[in-house]
């Protein structure tokens, strides 16, 4: 669909009038969403900024009417000041209205902003949606999916303001097959409701919320995710409470003091327990920790990747 999509939009007019209700009608029940004017005329200036702006966005479909009955249907009243424009989704948030002056790059930056849901919810087919948005930055809920109706009203009506910002995004951890593997790459343990702020693939930085899921807090946390003010989360199992074996055990939380002794050199494994490698090496790994066991200026240590993280490993 998407591909089908694309084709229409780069080698068709871009836009679509609609002339009729029934055409409208016909409209409103295939489309998931849509962008559309309601001009005083389909040619001329207003109808080329909007045809212009439709080239630009791939994948929502642009119409154009100057029939107040049509305009009635999608929700634009009939005795509003032309050109009006609205953008329609099947989603918590259905109608977006806009009021910026009706030129391409305007039109383009309403569309962008109002396009994806409030709230998406991850699952593979909306991963790409996601990563690939030009807004990088993510806020997620982590919640089961039984019971989590509250919460989630309350994380949409955050997203509101926080539109073309930030990426609102529920995980629900209860899913086999992307919940349960999503919250365990993030290091979310437990049934939640959890908000965790993401900077996106490229850096990668981690920030929890403190607090309880309230409006004020997303809010805040938000706001200060976009102004750089949280402190980043790593991962990290706990500290263990005897660490005197040859392999001296690393998590996130005594990193620094293992590794970043001033005082030691430290030799420090990076592993997966899963990796077939990294199993192999373990017995050769253990031989050379006893063999230098003797020397207290060296450290011989090793720390599962996969459940510890810090910021120079």
């Amino acid at each position: 669909e998407a591909i089908v999509t694309w084709i229409k939009k780069k080698t068709g007019p871009g836009i679509h009038n609609v002339t009729t209700v029934d055409e409208a009608e016909k409209i409103l029940t295939t489309e998931s969403k849509l962008v559309i004017g309601f001009l005083d005329s389909l040619v001329g200036v207003e109808s080329d900024e909007l045809a212009s702006a439709s080239k630009i966005e791939d994948d929502v479909n642009f119409y154009q009417t100057a029939n107040s009955d049509v305009a009635k249907l999608f929700h634009i009243d009939p005795k509003a000041k032309r050109p009006a424009l609205v953008i329609l989704k099947k989603e918590a948030e259905k109608i977006s209205y806009f009021d910026g002056d009706f030129k391409k790059s305007a039109i383009v930056d309403f569309v962008f902003t109002n396009k994806l849901p409030l709230v998406t919810t991850f699952t593979r087919e909306n991963a790409p949606l996601i990563f690939e948005n030009p807004i990088k930055k993510q806020l997620l809920l982590f919640a089961a999916s039984n019971g989590s109706e509250k919460v989630l009203t309350i994380f949409q009506e955050a997203a509101k303001f926080f539109k073309g910002k930030l990426i609102f995004v529920y995980v629900d951890i209860d899913n086999e097959d992307v919940g349960k593997p999503v919250s365990e790459y993030f290091g979310v343990t437990g049934d939640g409701p959890n908000v965790l702020a993401y900077t996106g693939n490229e850096d990668s930085r981690k920030f929890i919320l403190d607090g309880e899921v309230t409006l004020d807090n997303i809010k805040t946390f938000g706001q200060e995710f976009l102004e750089d003010k949280l402190k980043p989360y790593h991962k990290s199992e706990p500290i263990p409470e005897k660490n005197d074996g040859d392999v001296k055990i690393v998590v996130g939380n005594n990193f620094d003091e293992i590794v970043l002794d001033e005082s030691k050199d430290v030799l420090l494994e990076i592993y997966a327990p899963w990796c077939g490698h990294c199993q192999a090496l373990e017995p050769t790994y253990n031989r050379l920790a006893k063999h230098l066991r003797g020397i207290d200026s060296l450290v011989i240590g090793k720390m599962d990747g996969t459940a510890n993280e810090h910021p120079r490993a």
